[in-house]
């Protein structure tokens, strides 16, 4: 079947990224006989005729659309992401009748609210490799598509339960064929390379397990080197492991570590770290391997906050960290998540000087917290009126303790004023 595959993220928060999830998906259908188009809209201007024209070259009989984001996260003025995806889809109708299939990170967490909100047909809610190779099989044979893991159709909802890749082996990382080659060239892009799917941790307000499920399925590191190697022949150096949390399992960290070393790759790159279950051992080692630069998100300097978050780690297990990281030279940058539930003034300033006290690289605070469908902090929110029972959120809402917003507000600024390495 010939298959068109958009990826309509057009947005750089925080930094733009190569559609890596759409590459795979590309890459399944590609070695299970398909004819497939990838279309890139990021850093588009006049996307509208390019996608008019690559319909009409491509001529598909079924459309894939990634969703990334679907707002900005930013409690103060939300910006709300999903009126260009539904523009796409908008103009995919205009010009052709084939299905229009949804997918990707910010679908998987609302995949029916996106489907009434886009128009689409259906979607692929979680793990996209093999569900897509299976719905194409059954469009083709005009087959019914109820057994197609994570399948979600507009008037009808949820096929089958999203079903997680079990051995990530089986489907190949996609290659630099798929991108535009300037990429490499650029400073401000990372190549994206997810090695582990899945998260156990259940933080409070996390919307991972809805994504990925709660079971961590790793990548052999050999199966990581050899992409590295492919993708370092062209042209790339840079390299971001999107992981949620690279330290988990931890000895699966420290060999995938130990295995890029020894390949002696020209790669400098980032990644995120769980404060909890790290070793000096394996900072060491991420080091060695060319690790320049981590996201360490600790989300509060406040005991009891930590634990409300269901955080499991401590106040002394981040200062360790911190301090392995800077004794190993590699660049730290801290993450506040202030105004969750039980949040106090006197929480609130015990976090800002915990991190001051730390003497970070850079330091991130958000004010609010994003509430996503099927986890403790949306109960916690319909509990206590902040949202109403039957709310979607597909639309932003968030949670910030009542009664300190304008303080919390007005504290934040004041403190990020005199500190330059502070964001908010």
């Amino acid at each position: 079947m010939r298959v068109l595959l958009i990826s309509a993220n057009t947005e750089k928060i925080n930094m733009p990224t190569l559609p890596m999830g759409l590459g795979s998906v590309a890459t399944a259908l590609v070695e299970a006989g398909h004819t497939v188009r990838f279309l890139d809209l990021m850093g588009k201007a006049d996307w509208q005729v390019l996608l008019r024209r690559t319909l009409d070259e491509a001529a598909p009989g079924v459309i894939g659309i990634s969703i990334r984001n679907i707002d900005d996260q930013a409690s103060a003025s939300p910006r709300f992401l999903l009126e260009p995806v539904r523009a796409v889809v908008g103009c995919c109708r205009t010009h052709t009748q084939v299905p229009i299939v949804l997918g990707g990170a910010g679908y998987s967490i609302f995949p029916q609210a996106v489907l009434d909100y886009t128009g689409a047909d259906m979607g692929i809610q979680g793990d996209g490799e093999a569900a897509a190779v299976m719905l194409l099989k059954r469009l083709e044979r005009s087959t019914p598509s109820m057994d197609v893991p994570g399948l979600v159709i507009r008037d009808k909802g949820p096929q089958a339960p999203p079903e997680g890749v079990r051995d990530l082996d089986r489907f190949a990382f996609p290659g630099p064929q798929w991108f535009d080659p300037r990429f490499a060239r650029n400073p401000d892009y990372y190549l994206p390379i997810q090695t582990r799917r899945g998260c156990p941790l259940n933080c409070s307000y996390c919307s991972t397990s809805t994504i990925e499920g709660r079971l961590i399925r790793k990548r052999s590191p050999a199966a990581v080197i050899e992409t590295l190697r492919r993708w370092c022949r062209a042209g790339y150096s840079r390299v971001y492991f999107v992981d949620n949390v690279f330290n988990l399992p931890t000895r699966y960290a420290q060999d995938l570590c130990q295995s890029i070393a020894k390949a002696h790759l020209d790669i400098r790159w980032r990644a995120i770290l769980y404060p909890g279950r790290v070793t000096a051992s394996l900072v060491r080692s991420m080091a060695r391997a060319g690790c320049q630069d981590i996201s360490l998100g600790f989300e509060s300097g406040s005991a009891p906050i930590l634990r409300r978050m269901n955080k499991r780690f401590s106040l002394d297990d981040i200062r360790k960290v911190n301090r392995w990281l800077t004794d190993a030279g590699i660049h730290r940058m801290g993450f506040l998540l202030l105004g969750g539930p039980g949040e106090t003034r006197q929480t609130v300033l015990e976090s800002l000087e915990f991190a001051d006290r730390l003497k970070l690289d850079a330091l991130k605070v958000t004010i609010g917290l994003r509430i996503y469908p099927y986890t403790q902090l949306a109960r916690i929110a319909a509990h206590e009126g902040v949202i109403q029972p039957d709310n979607d959120l597909l639309r932003p809402a968030f949670y910030i303790a009542r009664g300190f917003e304008g303080w919390l507000r007005e504290t934040v600024s004041a403190w990020a004023a005199q500190r330059p390495h502070w964001m908010i």
